[in-house]
């Protein structure tokens, strides 16, 4: 031990999926045995081991949002750490601007950073400039990886295969998670309420039609067992259930469409007078808005006494040019 000097050392470690960590011996295990192995192998140098865990399971190292990392930096400005230790340096970040941040705080507070497999630590300027040239590469390894990633989903999509996402009313997901299959019960739903807009040609009226009848959005489980529960429709996820191409076995991307591999639950012809209808409606409301630009003095003040929610304001036209202004609660604008 040289001076007889005490180094903390803290070991960190990071894996961008959860997927394995229920196992006893996982990634993180693995990294921080090798990081302990470490140390102990530095004990001459005054190099002990604190307590701590710093474990940041199923967090992407392309930013600093994780748990434990922010743990070590309170420790480190508290001045509790005086090494850092991590199995490769691309657990610590794959961001060359966030690396930069994360260098400068632990040059602030006098901490060295030490990776067991790449054979450097930041007390020496050429083991800082190996450390930029490593991050260099996991950055554009990162960059690369996304751009490989980004352009098999496009591809995909071209070709009508279903890329993941919260699924849709009227679909559920296929038991191999490879595409949609239809839900007959919600897809007879799906109908109902495409055809109902249609009859009454208002999104108010077909809301409470809807509402009347029960019918809701998509209830839905998670991977990891949650449930997401079918709310009430409201205008602006009735306007999006009604433009959504899937319904006739379409896919929507960057502006054009392609044919799905899922079955269409809606005649082309069905959604293309919902279009039709919907422009006009559109057209109308753009219209009325364009006729009056003043908003209520008590926007943003008055609140519903039945439901708590802000009122907004509206106005009518009576005998040509008299115009009468009123207040009715966002809920009823939103759901009728």
């Amino acid at each position: 031990m040289k001076n007889g000097k005490i180094f903390r050392c803290a070991v960190y470690t990071r894996k961008s999926v959860s997927e394995g960590l229920e196992k006893d011996f996982n990634t993180l295990v693995a990294q921080r045995e090798a990081g302990e192995s470490y140390i102990q192998s530095q004990k001459h140098e005054g190099w002990v081991l604190v307590d701590k865990h710093y474990d940041d399971g199923g967090f992407s190292g392309g930013n600093m949002e994780r748990p434990a990392l922010r743990e070590l930096f309170d420790d480190i400005e508290n001045g509790k750490i005086d090494i850092v230790v991590v199995y490769k340096v691309d657990r610590l970040s794959r961001s060359l601007m966030d690396f930069a941040k994360i260098i400068e705080l632990f040059e602030k507070h006098n901490v060295s950073f030490v990776s067991v497999t790449q054979h450097f630590n930041t007390k020496d300027s050429m083991g800082r400039l190996t450390l930029n040239i490593l991050l260099s590469f996991a950055q554009l390894e990162r960059e690369l990886i996304s751009e490989r990633t980004r352009d098999k989903m496009s591809a995909a999509r071209r070709k009508g295969k279903w890329v993941g996402g919260v699924p849709i009313l009227g679909y559920d997901i296929s038991p191999d998670g490879s595409g949609l299959v239809v839900n007959r019960a919600e897809a007879e739903s799906v109908r109902t309420i495409f055809d109902t807009y249609l009859d009454t040609r208002s999104a108010l009226r077909t809301l409470e039609i809807l509402e009347e009848k029960n019918i809701r959005m998509k209830s839905w489980r998670t991977v990891g067992g949650k449930m997401h529960v079918g709310k009430a429709f409201t205008k602006s996820t009735l306007y999006y259930l009604l433009k959504n191409t899937a319904y006739i076995g379409k896919i929507r991307y960057k502006g054009e469409i392609y044919p799905a591999e899922h079955e269409a639950i809606i005649d082309a012809e069905v959604f293309e007078k919902t279009a039709e209808r919907l422009s006009s409606n559109f057209r109308e409301r753009t219209t009325a808005k364009v006729r009056t630009k003043t908003e209520g003095l008590l926007s943003g003040i008055l609140y519903c006494g039945h439901c708590n929610r802000p009122m907004t304001n509206k106005y009518t036209r009576k005998g040509g040019s008299k115009t009468y202004r009123y207040y009715v609660c966002q809920n009823a604008v939103q759901k009728g």
